[in-house]
């Protein structure tokens, strides 16, 4: 039986999403909240498989609360609930711990499923959010040309080394790169395995790998090494 924790400051969000895993065998709702802080607390004491996380919410937020739950390395997982097309927190979340997210006008029995997924021990990441990932992540890098438009005269500053990402797939090998870049991409293990002409019992196998070399707790968190180490290109 999966154990889930609901955190939405909207009681009728809250509610809507009960009714439905009521009616399941295999999903229950051991509690709910209404703040972060409430989350938190709850998440300690209950030990909920999957918490479903808003992000806005009064006082405490839902980046926080994410990031004390899942800190705490006990077995619970986050899955974040948002209005994703304008909320800039999502890459934030992610990196805070969270195992996926959710889109509030998803129908309610793929909300549903989303939580069996990241309880079975995936991640919840589609194309189009990892399209939105990237997108999030250049705008908070400078414009190329930015620094040196800002004090012309100064003295040329060496290239940067490699980033601490880059530095983490020294242990990778070539096809394990290659994966990785096409998890970057958004493709499912049934797509990389189509594109590299390869099993899906064999992408698995090196998805595990990866996970082990890069110490990565799951699919979210290959694709945010993925970009942040250059492998996916990253839209200007």
């Amino acid at each position: 039986m999966t154990r889930v924790l609901l955190v939405d400051d909207q009681p009728l969000v809250r509610a809507a999403l009960e009714m439905v895993i009521t009616e399941t065998a295999d999903v229950e709702v051991v509690g709910e909240a209404g703040t972060g802080a409430e989350a938190v607390r709850l998440a300690g004491e209950l030990r909920p498989d999957v918490v479903v996380m808003d992000l806005r919410m009064p006082g405490m937020d839902g980046i926080e609360a994410t990031r004390l739950i899942t800190g705490g390395g006990g077995p619970t997982r986050v899955v974040v609930l948002t209005t994703f097309d304008d909320d800039d927190h999502v890459y934030a979340a992610l990196r805070a711990g969270a195992s996926g997210f959710l889109v509030k006008d998803m129908a309610l029995d793929d909300i549903l499923a989303a939580v069996r997924v990241v309880a079975a021990g995936d991640a919840l990441i589609a194309p189009s959010v990892t399209r939105r990932l990237i997108s999030s992540f250049a705008d908070q890098r400078p414009a190329p040309g930015r620094a040196a438009a800002a004090s012309p005269a100064a003295a040329p500053v060496p290239a940067p080394g490699p980033t601490p990402a880059a530095r983490r797939l020294g242990a990778i090998t070539d096809r394990e790169r290659e994966i990785l870049t096409l998890v970057g991409r958004g493709l499912s293990n049934t797509e990389i395995a189509a594109e590299l002409v390869l099993s899906i019992a064999t992408v698995k196998t090196y998805m595990t790998r990866l996970l082990a070399k890069l110490d990565a707790r799951d699919r979210v968190h290959l694709v945010i090494l993925a970009y942040e180490a250059g492998l996916v290109a990253v839209p200007g």
